[in-house]
């Protein structure tokens, strides 16, 4: 799984950004009063704090470290300065200035990334020291993708404006390897940094690439109308994942079936020997939609947070797959849907948690 973070300045959205964390075991929100952060699990609010409106907010893992950026509201809180912030103390423990606004940020426990319109930096997150800093393509919605694996780190970013590609950079070996041809509407890398896909402008076609080899490994049409895309996840796996799931302006979540997919050697061979246009319109629809997940129009983040092979009661020896999808709407709600996929490629959609982000109930809240 690789986390996708989203943020919006638009006033008709109450939250102003949110993202989970590199194990989705928690999410943080900023809103125009501040930012929180909640459980998964339970959906406790563990910390909130109310000081102003943040564009940027990201966690390292189950740290008490959170990265934050102002939305300029007031002048404490720039859209250029960068805060590590230790909720435990509730202090800051180091500040960044930039020339121009902050637009995304990502961490593991060696790096922290930090995107801006025409620059990313890499720091030793530890020592807070520079490592590079990479000129890019203008990314004005500070789109990218990240794996935190320490093993297979890479940070994806927009390497054209016209012709849609993808840069991948090894943010350990601080190397860049090769672009991928692919349109830039949402990037997104598996946990261990073995898989990257992307969204196509139009928001019909989704791409799964290799990232060793650059090929093309699959793709998949999500549907026939143009739909901006707003998040995509991998699944949590050390090998293939076994789905992607996707959230769009049409308010459905769709998700993809990679495990198959991707091991039908057959279909592969076929992709390589016909042009993309052809092998787009012969993909068979590996996909399963909830329509009306969440209101259409209305900017989303999910993730898969976990999935589990469960035995099928009518079919003995046989397992099929149950993955627990969290949803975090920009209009206040957070949803949980537990999705089973049996052995006849049949879905089970089922909504376990849903509430309300903007009046939640706390057991541990700090302001």
């Amino acid at each position: 799984m690789a986390n996708q973070s989203s943020s919006s300045s638009s006033s008709s959205y109450p939250i102003l950004c949110a993202s989970f964390n590199q194990d989705a075991s928690h999410f943080v929100i900023g809103t125009r009063e501040g930012f929180k952060v909640f459980d998964s699990n339970t959906g406790r609010l563990c910390y909130e704090r109310a000081i102003g409106a943040f564009i940027v907010v990201e966690m390292l893992f189950t740290s008490s470290l959170l990265a934050i950026v102002g939305a300029g509201e007031q002048p404490s809180l720039s859209p250029r300065r960068l805060c590590l912030f230790n909720i435990t103390t509730g202090t800051a423990l180091r500040e960044l200035n930039f020339l121009t606004s902050i637009l995304a940020v990502r961490m593991n426990k060696e790096r922290l990334i930090v995107i801006l319109q025409d620059k990313t930096y890499v720091y030793d997150i530890n020592k807070v020291k520079i490592l590079d800093a990479i000129d890019t393509v203008p990314n004005l919605k500070g789109l990218c993708g990240f794996s935190p694996s320490l093993d297979g780190c890479f940070l994806a970013l927009p390497a054209s404006i016209t012709k849609g590609s993808v840069l991948l950079y090894n943010v350990m070996e601080l190397q860049s390897h090769y672009a991928h041809r692919a349109p830039l509407a949402a990037i997104v890398l598996c946990s261990n940094g073995m898989y990257i896909a992307t969204a196509s402008e139009q928001g019909t076609i989704i791409r799964v690439h290799l990232v060793s080899d650059a090929t093309k490994s699959y793709s998949f049409r999500r549907g026939t109308y143009p739909s901006t895309i707003f998040s995509l996840s991998f699944a949590p796996s050390m090998q293939i994942p076994d789905i992607l799931v996707a959230t769009s302006s049409s308010g459905s979540l769709h998700v993809f079936s990679l495990g198959f997919a991707l091991n039908q050697r057959s279909r592969k061979f076929l992709g390589s020997i016909i042009p993309d246009s052809i092998t787009d319109a012969l993909d068979p629809a590996h996909r399963h939609v909830l329509h009306s997940a969440v209101t259409a129009g209305v900017k989303s983040n999910a993730v898969i947070r976990k999935v589990d092979k469960v035995a099928d009661a009518s079919t003995p020896g046989i397992a099929s797959c149950k993955a627990t999808i969290s949803i975090i709407t920009y209009n206040g709600y957070f949803q949980e849907y537990s999705f089973r996929l049996n052995y006849q490629n049949e879905p089970l959609w089922t909504l376990e948690h849903e509430f309300n982000l903007l009046s939640p109930v706390s057991d541990n809240a700090s302001s």
